[in-house]
């Protein structure tokens, strides 16, 4: 009978399709590069800027603020903030982090893209 209303924690703190992913490996590399940073007040922000070859680009970087109905998300220790206006367009994207011969870097699958272009890192 208890096992019908057991909810585990982890459906209110994953974000799901609301929300953005990091990857493990995503997670871990940001990991090792905000260890290099040497500084504990940063967190990823990723964000959808104007711009691209369809009017659309992602944007990662480290910040220290924390903007106005930002978004919050921890993946392995690793603080993730998303702003009001980027929210919409990346519910249920998730970031990982490729490393291999042919390519490293982090890549962004995004089920709201509906088109891409050469330069890979625009939607539509």
């Amino acid at each position: 009978m208890w096992e019908d209303n057991d909810m585990t924690v982890q459906d209110t703190e994953t974000p799901g399709s609301t929300g953005v992913l990091l990857s493990e490996p995503a997670a871990s590399k940001v990991k090792a590069l905000l260890d290099q940073e040497g500084r504990d007040d940063l967190r990823l922000r990723i964000a959808v800027q104007p711009g691209g070859c369809s009017g659309l680009r992602y944007q990662l970087f480290f910040d220290e603020r924390f903007l106005d109905g930002d978004q919050t998300y921890e993946f392995g220790g690793v603080e993730v903030i998303v702003d009001r206006m980027s929210g919409p367009y990346l519910g249920g994207a998730v970031i990982d982090f490729v490393d291999t011969i042919e390519k490293q870097g982090f890549t962004i699958d995004n089920p709201n893209a509906q088109g891409s272009c050469a330069c890979g890192d625009s939607f539509h």
